[in-house]
């Protein structure tokens, strides 16, 4: 069975994007996400995927969720007008990971018993919000706390949840 989760880097704020980029540089965290995400399929959201530097991500099933179809065909991902659409295309896929954003976090967040969430430890201004988590549904498995370095300014903090049965 395919297993779903959320990836995420959040500010204490619930903040997780200003313009359609990131409001911070988090070297630690762009690794970890490699790490994690890499050899699975990744869905994303159109704004999303037209944030990302060069295009899809590598080494990885690229599934854009999107209103209006691309006509013809897309170089290095997939596109799906569902998240049930999207889900059915990693049927074969040992993990999926949501990357974001925000609307399609939310049509997600009621429907997955995985997260793995990067707590940027700061306030940051933004126009872009995680949705509210009720985190008595969820069970805090395993966490890495960090404090700021010369490549990563912000403390911060790996955290997988599970929901609760």
């Amino acid at each position: 069975m395919t297993k779903v989760s959320i990836i995420a880097a959040i500010a204490d704020n619930f903040a997780i994007g200003k313009l359609n980029t990131l409001p911070w540089h988090l070297p630690a965290d762009l690794k970890h996400f490699k790490e994690l995400t890499t050899g699975h399929a990744v869905v994303m959201g159109k704004r999303t995927f037209e944030s990302l530097p060069n295009g899809p991500l590598p080494n990885r099933k690229n599934i854009v969720l999107t209103s209006i179809l691309s006509e013809g065909v897309n170089v290095g991902y997939f596109e799906a007008d569902s998240l049930e659409d999207a889900l059915d295309l990693c049927e074969h896929e040992e993990k999926v990971f949501i990357i974001g954003g925000a609307t399609v976090y939310r049509q997600c967040i009621d429907k997955i018993n995985h997260m793995y969430i990067t707590w940027v430890h700061n306030h940051f201004y933004a126009d872009t919000f995680f949705p509210e988590i009720n985190f008595e549904e969820w069970e805090e498995i395993s966490r890495e706390d960090y404090e700021p370095n010369d490549k990563n300014e912000f403390s911060y903090s790996f955290v997988e949840y599970k929901r609760k049965n």
